[in-house]
């Protein structure tokens, strides 16, 4: 198959076009009913191309409009039901799988200061708790040095985020004697998501940059008592993945997905109802095709609190089933920067870099941090599409993408798909 290229996608009508007018016989100048018969056909290929794109980008504003889409809470209820709609209109049979797993849950944290409350956010890990106490300014980022240059003993240390972990500094803030630690963001926004990864016997609150950096300067300029509350604790959550397939389609060779859940406090448009909306784009492009009877398409839910979602399929899946997959294709922010990356199987990285040669490859990054790592783990062929970090993830302000980037990953998707459909087993 010839290499679609990125800069061919925004013009292909012009070119076909062009092509067909090129390669016409001399005789068919003569026919100018068959002529416009072709024009017109094209034309209607390009407005169904340009209908697709645009549904495309209306599933992720639609998904958006939700507000934060945080596993277990009733958003993800309306944001599953909208995706079954979807997908159904689009002729497949759509089903919600639950499954269940515990998850840490702020239900109101902050910190009160001469009457006036400011609103943090728990970490993931941390302990539960309330108490008062001096606020300690501890000099650059928490390491034991740092600590050394202060008296934090049964005070609430406070200390800016940055280049040591989050539990390294609770960890050097518990052995030097305090009772609770802040963490001030390094942007302005608030610290969404963020996880201390081992358990630590201090509350710790993060604090947004905006609010945080005014309490640093006032803390260091005088003594400042605080009132700390972190109110946290780990629930019981019923995740809902969406899985969609044309009727009667049991065994799929592929998988493709990308989960629709995103971190508290964001709306999650390219992280990740972009690869929501470029799944089911996929499928809208595939349902009157034979292809469509060798996929199924997945939204994962669960995945900012651990891939749980994508854990949940494989482990549900039978080891027969697995085995029949040539591959899970994964989508996860695809809608910002314009560089498409790929990481995963070198067999299935050789067939997309076939489809697209302006494809970069991600190499062994493509095998961890999203849904395609609990199909990696039990041996099935992956490929993982990315466009890398940008200023809005895990922010309130991820409430667009670009839709000619949702297209092309799109495309690239089905081209994908044919050539893995294709390909000797």
């Amino acid at each position: 198959m010839t290499p679609l290229k990125r800069k061919q996608t925004n013009s292909w009508f012009n070119a076909v076009v062009v092509a067909v007018l090129a390669s016409l016989p001399t005789a068919c100048a003569l026919q100018p009913t068959r002529l416009n018969n072709i024009v017109e056909s094209l034309s209607k290929a390009e407005a169904q191309e340009s209908d697709r794109t645009n549904a495309t980008y209306a599933d992720v504003q639609a998904l958006v409009n939700l507000g934060p889409r945080v596993a277990g809470t009733p958003v993800m209820e309306k944001a599953s039901a909208y995706l079954i709609d979807k997908y159904r209109q689009a002729g497949y049979v759509a089903e919600v799988q639950t499954f269940n797993y515990q998850k840490f849950v702020d239900l109101g944290s902050n910190l009160t200061i001469n009457g006036a409350i400011v609103e943090g956010r728990a970490l993931n890990g941390t302990i539960p708790g309330k108490l008062n106490a001096p606020l300690i300014v501890v000099p650059n980022f928490g390491r034991t040095d740092d600590f050394a240059k202060v008296n934090v003993k049964g005070a609430i240390a406070i200390v800016r985020r940055g280049e040591i972990r989050f539990s390294q500094k609770a960890s050097n803030a518990e052995t030097a004697g305090a009772s609770g630690l802040v963490i001030v963001n390094n942007e302005p926004g608030n610290l969404n998501g963020a996880a201390l990864g081992e358990s630590v016997k201090i509350p710790v609150l993060a604090l947004s940059g905006d609010r945080g950096n005014s309490l640093l300067q006032q803390a260091q300029t005088a003594p400042v008592n605080v009132s700390l509350n972190v109110n946290a604790q780990r629930q019981t959550v019923t995740g809902r993945n969406v899985i969609a397939h044309l009727p009667g389609v049991t065994q799929p060779r592929l998988i493709l997905g990308g989960h629709y859940d995103s971190v508290p406090g964001s709306p999650g448009a390219n992280d990740n109802a972009s690869g929501t909306a470029v799944v089911l784009g996929i499928a809208r492009n595939l349902s009157n095709t034979d292809l469509a009877r060798q996929a199924w398409f997945v939204a994962f839910d669960g995945e900012e609190d651990g891939l749980h979602g994508s854990r949940a399929f494989v482990d549900a899946a039978k080891p027969e089933f697995l085995s029949g997959l040539k591959g899970m294709l994964n989508f996860d922010m695809v809608g910002v920067n314009n560089e498409l990356l790929i990481g995963g199987t070198s067999s299935l990285t050789a067939i997309a870099k076939a489809v697209d040669s302006d494809i970069k490859t991600l190499g062994s990054y493509g095998y961890g941090g999203s849904d395609h790592a609990p199909f990696a783990n039990k041996d099935v062929p992956i490929l993982f599409f990315y466009r890398g970090q940008e200023p809005n993830y895990h922010s309130q302000n991820d409430k667009t993408v670009d839709p000619k980037l949702l297209n092309e990953a799109t495309q690239v998707g089905v081209g994908i798909v044919k050539q893995l459909v294709q390909a000797k087993s």
